[in-house]
Order: C-alpha cells, then sequence, then structure tokens
C-alpha cells in the first residue's frame, strides 16, 4: 500500500478522496521551499550561489529596517519585507511570516470586537485627558513663551 508521494508534484489523498491535516493549506498559501526556478535548482551549486544572494538581500533590507525602527521610515514594513525575500527560499523564514500573518489576523479580529474597541477608546480618553492635565500644569507653573521670543539676558 503506497500511502506516500512518490513525485514531488503529488500530494497524499486518503480512500475518500479528502486531503490529510498535513497536506491541506490554504488556498492563498504555497508550499514551502524553495521558490528559485527550477534550472537553478537543477545545479546545486548555481542554487547554492542563488540562497547566498537571497540571504544577501534580504539581510541588507531587515537590517535597513532594524536601523529605521528609531530613525524616521517604515521599519516594521521594511524588516518584514525583508523576511519576504528571505522567505522565497528558506522554510524557516515562510514558517515566520506565516505565523506572523496568524498573529496580525488574529490581533486584527480582537481589536474590531466591540468590547475590546470599547476598552481602546475609554483608554485613550483618560490617556488623552492625563496628557493635557500635565500639559496645562507645566503651562501653568513654568509659562509658555515661543522659542523666537526669547530676550537675552
Amino acid at each position: 500500500m503506497n500511502t506516500g508521494s512518490d513525485g514531488s508534484g503529488e500530494v497524499v489523498v486518503s480512500a475518500d478522496g479528502e486531503k490529510p491535516e498535513e497536506a491541506q493549506t490554504n488556498e492563498g498559501e504555497r508550499g514551502l521551499g524553495s521558490r528559485a526556478p527550477e534550472f537553478i535548482k537543477s545545479r546545486r551549486m548555481l542554487h547554492l550561489s542563488w540562497q547566498v544572494g537571497v540571504f544577501v538581500i534580504g539581510l541588507a533590507v531587515v537590517a535597513a529596517g532594524i536601523v529605521m525602527l528609531p530613525l524616521p521610515g517604515p521599519g516594521w514594513v521594511v524588516i518584514f519585507g525583508g523576511m519576504a525575500i528571505w522567505a522565497t527560499e528558506f522554510v524557516w523564514a515562510q514558517l515566520v511570516l506565516r505565523w506572523t500573518k496568524r498573529k496580525v489576523t488574529e490581533a486584527a479580529h480582537k481589536a474590531l470586537d466591540p468590547k475590546v474597541r470599547r476598552r481602546n477608546i475609554i483608554l485613550t480618553s483618560i490617556g488623552l485627558v492625563i496628557v493635557a492635565a500635565l500639559v496645562g500644569f507645566y503651562v501653568w507653573k513654568f509659562g509658555f513663551v515661543m522659542p523666537w521670543k526669547i530676550k537675552d539676558q
């Protein structure tokens, strides 16, 4: 009895014609593995150099994203862009991206929950009132002088 897959494009199918849970993927998700063209994957040294190139480019993009975290720029977007570059070649990056997408989707659904939205609005309002009170106290205590109207002392 053949329960596995003999070819690279085959999928294990049970007797009733359904895929087992391990072999099922979402319609939008591709299988894990290299997305390099076949002529590159067929030559070991060319595939290895392809992987090194993808890793270096992804590393440069991720490093640029890390630099953008404290500096102006879309740091997290660039970091995830670098991870997406890595995911074209490396299974570990594909798994990290799938996990991240799942967590972001869960957080988005949770944020749309009316109870959570109400709580977030209330907490934001309280925070704004506290900040306004602190700014008002500072202005009352020390005054507000525009920088261009400071007199020489």
